[in-house]
């Protein structure tokens, strides 16, 4: 059966059109025997009666167009991909969050399986056990591993307590929603209160200051701040690749940015930023047209985002730009991993003129086409038609459009549209026109019910000081009000910054009429303020584990290196002098240095000591040396104390780095990090 038919006399789109559809066919991959009989998630042999048991799930990758994609062309397969899915829940215990065979691998985030089973049931696709459906979907959500437990307890996941906490935020957000989506269609209204409310955590990571999604460390903001920097507190991105990332609640974006002209000119930005990163290297970032990366999927939706502020010819403009730069007909034909067919997924859908910005919506967000026609063949034996009339590489612009002969006055259609059959037809021109520019005739996808009062944050203050700091709270809504405790005392409205002296228990609150926030807690901690160090040795803003008191906070790192608490240093030795203030009576001084060979973070070879009495004339005490290259593959912390006992003002510390990476490692031929945290004198 021809799946799709396009018609055009341009033979390298043609032959990019089917190689992209060929390669959203490769996966997911059947598995089992021709008996029905494979092996599941439990490593047992199941028989499979009912469906046919398919494996290989890219879900973080092709949820976003690849799954729809197939409730249009491959309904039944749907249901067998659901099934599977399901069955790999009861044998394994959890919906998979990336399958492979017979095991789950646990790459990448979120738990992507539900928007697949949420699009498919709310498009009445339906052949398989929809409560068991459900009962998956919300089980998946509710777990307290990879940053739930703080997610749902807080309203957002903190730096300190998850890696990739700002990504892991908004995912789960989205997720949730489509948990909502799916109870109120069941009519589980406590399930649809709770999980609509989840929906919209992505406010609490949102900085009204500098419009980006950005992470909170112990409820500050990360900082510094650089939206180009790819850090650990996002997935294969930057901010600027995840901070339009809201498919659910676009309308609430575009409030929280401060409207549509403010939402507008940040997208503007976004595709004309320079198209350069920051901080560490991430592979996945390709096909980028400024800070816009095609080549991987954060990025896929974004191009769209212009129809909900009345500018599709915006959208039309960007999309065409991107079918044709970042797809050729040639071996290296994509800009990005494939990823088991979300590239192709994005191109077939593109070609043909529309997009599933927000997959579990039922609505396609119309782009621009590529085709003079397109001829998609459904299994129910039911056409829908796509004609371009007077389409060129030149006239990219729709002047007018109707769907079944009437005319279309709105950017977007529904799905139902598209599987009753019928013909959608364009009329393009090579000028931006006014078609479907009316508020009345953009599209919208908002949370209107069971709205949150977002958490309020540290917006100034160290959380950390010597002599005294400046607090200032926010909150993303400026309409909420603000409420704040001191080491336990009385709440009480904050109205303008105050300043603290002292070690300091702070909480606080928001609130909006009857409903608030949750509590959210911050130690202040007091550096003596005698005592200061100096880092001969510049260490990656990325790992800056607080600045450049890091080492002397207060605050020690845990096991994982990705939570912002340790300092980092690549391919450098670590030199830090320590200045007392006065000349002090120390019994110790220890450092800790963190271990995590897979991530490239080796012990020190070498920790001296030196000390001195007048910052000038220092004497190296007995070196301590780790056997750092011997193969461990479980993270570890370990402190190396050095015996003082005597009267000193300044200690100089020298960690000497691994340096190559040894042979059999992963990154061999690379240089291994340095981390360390809390130099502690007693």
């Amino acid at each position: 059966m021809k799946k799709i038919v396009v018609e055009t006399a341009n033979n390298d789109q043609k032959t990019i059109f089917y190689t992209a559809l060929y390669h959203t066919m490769l996966a997911p991959n059947l598995y089992q025997d021709v008996d029905g009989r494979y092996r599941g998630m439990d490593l047992q042999i199941h028989q499979s009666n009912d469906f046919e048991n398919y494996t290989v799930f890219s879900l973080w990758d092709t949820y976003r167009a690849a799954h729809p994609l197939y409730t249009i062309i491959e309904k039944e397969r749907t249901n067998d991909f659901i099934n599977s899915l399901l069955a790999k829940y009861v044998e394994g215990g959890i919906l998979p969050i990336w399958p492979l065979a017979a095991n789950y691998t646990g790459c990448m985030i979120g738990y992507h399986a539900v928007p697949v089973i949420a699009d498919a049931y709310l498009k009445g696709i339906r052949g398989y056990d929809t409560e068991k459906a459900f009962e998956a979907m919300k089980h998946s959500a509710m777990q307290d591993k990879l940053g739930l437990k703080s997610y749902k307890k807080f309203g957002f996941i903190p730096v300190e307590e998850e890696s990739e906490s700002v990504s892991k935020t908004l995912e789960y957000a989205y997720d949730d929603w489509t948990i909502a989506e799916m109870a109120k269609a069941m009519g589980k209204t406590e399930d649809y209160h709770l999980f609509s409310e989840r929906a919209q955590y992505y406010k609490n990571v949102f900085d009204p200051e500098t419009k980006f999604m950005r992470g909170r460390f112990l409820n500050t903001w990360f900082s510094p701040f650089d939206p180009y920097e790819v850090n650990f507190n996002y997935t294969e991105a930057n901010s600027w690749q995840y901070s339009f990332y809201v498919p659910q609640d676009i309308s609430g974006l575009i409030n929280l940015m401060g409207g549509k002209t403010v939402f507008e000119n940040q997208l503007d930005k976004l595709f004309t930023a320079k198209n350069k990163t920051s901080g560490r290297e991430q592979a996945d970032i390709t096909g980028l047209i400024g800070q816009y990366a095609h080549g991987n999927e954060p990025s896929h939706h974004m191009a769209y985002l212009y129809n909900f502020v009345n500018k599709p010819t915006k959208t039309q403009e960007k999309v065409h730009q991107i079918l044709n730069e970042m797809y050729q007909n040639a071996p290296d034909g994509i800009s990005g991993n494939e990823d088991c067919g979300q590239m192709s997924a994005w191109y077939v859908f593109n070609a043909m003129g529309f997009y599933p910005v927000t997959s579990a919506s039922n609505q396609y967000i119309i782009g621009t086409p590529l085709f003079e026609r397109a001829t998609i063949n459904l299994e129910d034996g039911k056409i829908f038609e796509i004609e371009a009339e007077n389409i060129s590489a030149k006239n990219k612009y729709i002047a007018s459009a109707t769907l079944n002969g009437k005319s279309l006055n709105r950017s977007f259609i529904y799905h139902s549209e598209i599987i009753n059959g019928g013909k959608l037809v364009f009329k393009m021109t090579g000028k931006p026109s006014n078609w479907a520019i009316k508020d009345a005739e953009i599209p919208k996808t908002e949370i209107t019910e069971n709205l949150i009062v977002p958490a309020p944050f540290i917006g100034k203050g160290d959380v950390a000081f010597k002599n005294e700091t400046e607090i200032s709270l926010g909150v993303a809504s400026p309409k909420n009000e603000i409420f704040y405790s001191l080491n336990n005392s009385d709440f009480k409205k904050y109205r303008t910054p105050f300043t603290i002296s002292e070690e300091t228990l702070l909480k606080t609150y928001s609130r909006k009429d009857a409903k608030r926030s949750e509590i959210l807690s911050t130690y202040f901690y007091k550096i003596d303020p005698n005592l200061s160090i100096k880092l001969e040795t510049e260490y990656a803003n990325q790992y800056n584990g607080g600045g450049k008191n890091a080492l002397i906070d207060g605050i020690h790192g845990a096991n994982d290196f990705r939570t912002g608490t340790w300092q980092g240093y690549h391919d450098l030795y670590l030199k830090a002098i320590v200045n007392l203030g006065s000349s002090k009576e120390v019994k110790t001084v220890s450092v800790n240095f963190l271990q995590d060979q897979r991530s490239w973070i080796f012990y020190p070879t070498e920790i001296i000591c030196s000390i001195s009495e007048n910052g000038k004339d220092f004497t190296k005490l007995p070196i301590q040396k780790i056997e750092a290259d011997i193969p461990v593959e479980e993270a570890g912390i370990k402190t190396i104390q050095f015996e003082i006992n005597k009267n000193i003002q300044f200690l100089k510390i020298t960690a000497k780095n691994f340096g190559d990476l040894p042979k059999g490692h992963l990154g061999y031929g690379g240089k291994a990090w340095l981390f360390v945290d809390e130099i502690e004198i007693k």
